[in-house]
């Protein structure tokens, strides 16, 4: 049975856009896309509503290259238990209250017991200062959390 990953928006949004000339976005970019043609299957990938939504807005010609990279993809439900988490994390302090999306994002992988949570999101969602309070509300709400890194991190075996 391969690993569960959930792809988190940026990530998609890493793979769609055109070469970015900023040195840091560039080199995400280029091991995101890596990542996509050498080890995406290695992994059952998953995606949810909330991830549809984001990469379907802004720019037309934009959001038809991020979601053609979601097309196929299986969909995790976005149910009660998972806003109820989304708001325990946004509670404990785990992710600024602002952020609401990254914090369903995260609740979604958790209920549905998903490996990793694959996000370049480093400000909210893959930072250090923060990843104690996610897993500790995850847990204290029954949850296992899923082990949130970037792609450049599974990019091994």
């Amino acid at each position: 049975m391969k690993p569960k990953v959930y792809l988190e928006t940026s990530v998609i949004s890493y793979l769609a856009s055109r070469p970015s000339r900023d040195l840091i976005m560039a080199a995400h970019q280029q091991i995101t896309q890596d990542w996509w043609e050498k080890r995406r299957d290695k992994f059952e990938l998953l995606v949810s509503q909330l991830v549809l939504q984001e990469v379907s807005g802004g720019d037309k010609r934009a959001a038809e290259r991020r979601t053609e990279f979601v097309k196929g993809l299986a969909q995790v439900q976005t149910t009660d238990e998972v806003v109820a988490l989304a708001q325990k994390l946004l509670q404990a302090s785990a992710l600024p209250t602002s952020e609401f999306a990254d914090a369903v994002h995260v609740a979604l992988a958790a209920v549905h017991g998903i490996d990793y949570l694959v996000t370049w999101n480093l400000k909210h969602i893959a930072n250090a200062a923060t990843r104690h309070q996610i897993e500790s509300a995850c847990r204290e709400s029954g949850f296992e959390p899923p082990i949130i890194c970037t792609p450049e991190e599974l990019m091994e075996e």
